[in-house]
């Protein structure tokens, strides 16, 4: 992750003043994901639709897949995938993330470089974060047949784009759209923690527009099984019970199906299926 071990502190001192104010609202505890998603959840924001995603895509090579997340931080959405697919492993780069905050740091999550440090071949790699300016897409190709990626719209990738892999002999064969946890910040914040009226939320609530771009790629023999394997979970009772953290997304907006407004061709959670 791009930030120094200064900036983790801070933001872990902000977390510690949020917490000890002792905010009146009952979902407090839950927004700090939101608010504080470096060190309470991550910077995509996600559901559990999503996570069964990525697990039936992984199912799509093997019963039993091998599947590494890259760019993990401190594994909130490895931590889901795992429920599903127990070996399941992670690869952080910023050790002291972990040991200068008195951070458990579990023994399926690696401390390595993506550039030089994945040891074997996975079933699946998932590109949870790259660095702006850091291009490591060859490296990452060698090492599996099929790689999920996300990325905010027009801000996290690597140098020239570097969030897709068309070029590297996959093909893409699906993706859908989240919202960018900014606007789902700002929401939360305007809603629940500011005293401005709610006639001016409203109007801001209709410049949201940025969002967060999920694809998956793979190599062209897997891709009508993956495909097959994801249109099955849509039709599953795959997000029952939801997330808890998932009641704040639909409080602010940012219900499965919405369309945002700046975006009215992006149906937020729906998946487009690439021929």
């Amino acid at each position: 992750m791009p930030f120094s071990i200064d900036d983790i502190i801070s933001a872990q001192k902000e977390l510690d003043k949020f917490r000890s104010k002792m905010y009146t609202h009952k979902n407090s505890s839950d927004h700090e994901r939101f608010i504080f998603p470096f060190l309470c959840g991550s910077y995509f924001t996600y559901r559990k639709i999503d996570v069964k995603r990525v697990v039936s895509i992984a199912k799509s090579v093997s019963k039993d897949p091998s599947y590494l997340d890259i760019g993990c931080g401190y594994g909130d959405f490895l931590e889901k995938v795992r429920q599903y697919l127990p070996k399941a492993e992670g690869m952080e780069k910023n050790v002291e993330m972990f040991f200068k905050l008195g951070r458990y740091k579990p023994d399926y999550i690696k401390i390595g470089d993506a550039y030089n440090e994945i040891e074997k071949k996975y079933d699946v790699i998932f590109v949870g974060w790259m660095e702006p300016g850091v291009d490591y897409r060859d490296k990452i190709a060698e090492k599996t047949d099929i790689i999920i990626t996300t990325f905010d719209k027009g801000g996290q990738c690597g140098i020239n784009g570097g969030c897709e892999f068309e070029g590297f002999g996959y093909d893409k064969v699906a993706s859908w759209v989240t919202p960018s946890w900014i606007d789902v910040n700002t929401e939360l914040m305007n809603k629940y923690y500011s005293k401005i009226s709610d006639d001016i939320i409203k109007s801001l609530s209709e410049l949201r527009g940025a969002h967060n771009l999920w694809y998956v790629y793979s190599k062209p023999k897997y891709k009508e099984k993956i495909k097959e394997e994801l249109r099955k979970i849509e039709t599953d009772n795959h997000a029952n019970p939801p997330y808890k953290h998932e009641k704040i997304l639909d409080e602010c907006g940012f219900k499965i199906g919405e369309i945002l407004p700046a975006w009215p061709s992006v149906e937020l959670w729906k998946i487009k299926f690439e021929e």
